[in-house]
């Protein structure tokens, strides 16, 4: 989990979301001297979570030697320090230069910042590990801290981190059915589309400026940190249009969250939450008009798609899926479209309440559900619907639950870790600082 979350919002400014809640809308000036304060409450957070569990694990953000940044620092070493915790600090040497970047990781921390780190571990190493012995030795004279492991390079299909994602590389295998998926400047929530690499006959192409469209069977507009801002990229790249031109084709366009705000008809912005721009055209596909609330929407929901869709969409009625939500804006619909589905479950109350939008078609779709595809049902049904169209049989999903086959990928990631590591040095080391927080 984010206890503190940064949604730039144009303008060289950002959202600070706390606990899930906005609180205030920032230039990263006012974020800095605002630091202090979220310090005092990610103390609070972090024995929150430290009283409920035998082991908190907190991953850092960007570099671990920020020294412009140093000052306040909350996500990093300052945050080491607020939880008073041991530090291992990760490399990764398939970008090269790994011995340098951890030698002078150590070299820019402080005498008391040195002590917090009890080991290196290198990461994504492709070739036989004899060829690093010598390097290692060299490299554990120098930080005077031990090695503990070195992983090697595994395509093991787990979740990136939306800012260092490199999910951007294209299948586009000769299969029966293309999907495009417009890459934005502040595209989020890569992993809505992780589910597509598992089935077979999909490819899976991203289209980034200056690239144009081809002629796929479905065309994404993802999740967005600034909707308006992407929109008028779209817009000014072009694909504005092209994305009109598939949709005459009878091409689907399926929308996510800011995806889904985009191929609406208006986007309002009163109390500028998004920037300077109070109304916005969106790209016109579906008779929505979204405006931007103060308050942001985080909850986990549960689904059934609705009945009588038509076109592609037709035949998923009564399908349950699940995903979450994380937006600003509200939606309202025109009377000419129908409801995606009826939202039965938010986190532990039941309710019911339509969500999502979809033309008479069944060929312009919008919902604020990421995760929508993970449901293996649902996402095979409406490719299938594709292949359908396209005169084409129907097949069986490469996986039975994608669920089932993350978690399985996730056991594969901790076989390789419990290889690779020096596990027991690691134990060591938490067994350590219990001792050292029991002593004080």
């Amino acid at each position: 989990m984010n206890p503190i979350l940064l949604k730039p919002s144009g303008n060289h400014r950002c959202q600070v979301i706390v606990r899930g809640k906005v609180r205030e809308d920032m230039s990263s000036s006012d974020y800095h001297t605002y630091k202090p304060i979220l310090a005092k409450e990610l103390k609070d957070i972090f024995k929150n979570f430290s009283d409920k569990y035998d082991v908190v694990v907190m991953e850092g953000a960007g570099s671990t030697a920020e020294i412009n940044l140093k000052e306040h620092d909350i996500a990093n070493m300052g945050m080491a320090e607020i939880a008073d915790a041991p530090v291992i600090i990760v490399g990764d040497i398939d970008r090269g230069g790994v011995f340098a970047s951890l030698a002078g990781t150590m070299l820019l921390l402080s005498e008391e910042e040195r002590k917090r780190v009890k080991g290196v571990i290198i990461n994504k190493f492709r070739g036989r590990k004899e060829l690093l012995g010598e390097g290692i030795k060299m490299l554990e004279e120098i930080i005077k801290v031990p090695v503990l492991g070195v992983i090697p390079y595994s395509d093991i299909k787990i979740e990136d981190e939306d800012s260092v994602t490199t999910k951007f590389k294209t299948k586009m295998d000769k299969n029966d059915i293309h999907i495009e998926i417009i890459r934005t400047p502040h595209m989020s929530n890569f992993t809505d589309f992780n589910i597509f690499e598992t089935q077979e006959d999909v490819s899976i192409r991203y289209v980034g400026y200056g690239e144009s469209l081809g002629n796929p069977d479905i065309v994404i507009l993802p999740g967005s940190k600034s909707t308006i801002d992407d929109l008028k990229y779209i817009r000014e790249s072009g694909l504005e249009e092209q994305i009109k031109e598939l949709h005459k084709k009878g091409k689907l366009i399926f929308g996510i969250c800011g995806g889904y705000q985009m191929l609406g008809k208006k986007l309002r912005d009163p109390y500028h939450v998004e920037g300077d721009t109070e109304e916005f055209d969106g790209i016109g596909l579906l008779d929505t008009i979204t405006t931007f609330e103060k308050e942001k929407t985080t909850t986990q929901v549960n689904a059934i798609i609705s009945q009588k869709l038509n076109g592609y969409m037709s035949n998923l009625g009564g399908k349950k899926v699940k995903g979450y939500e994380i937006h600003m804006g509200i939606t309202d619909i025109g009377s000419s479209l129908n409801s995606l589905n009826t939202i039965t479950k938010r986190l532990d109350e039941q309710v019911n309440y339509q969500e999502g939008s979809v033309n008479q078609e069944g060929n312009v779709v919008g919902t604020y559900l990421h995760g929508i595809f993970d449901d293996v049902d649902f996402t095979r049904s409406l490719l299938n619907n594709i292949r359908e169209a396209k005169g084409l049989e129907k097949v069986k999903s490469s996986v039975a639950s994608f669920e089932e086959f993350k978690q399985k990928e996730y056991d594969r990631l901790a076989e390789l870790l419990r290889e690779h590591l020096d596990i027991k040095k690691i134990y060591e080391i938490m067994d350590e600082h219990e001792k050292s927080v029991i002593k004080k």
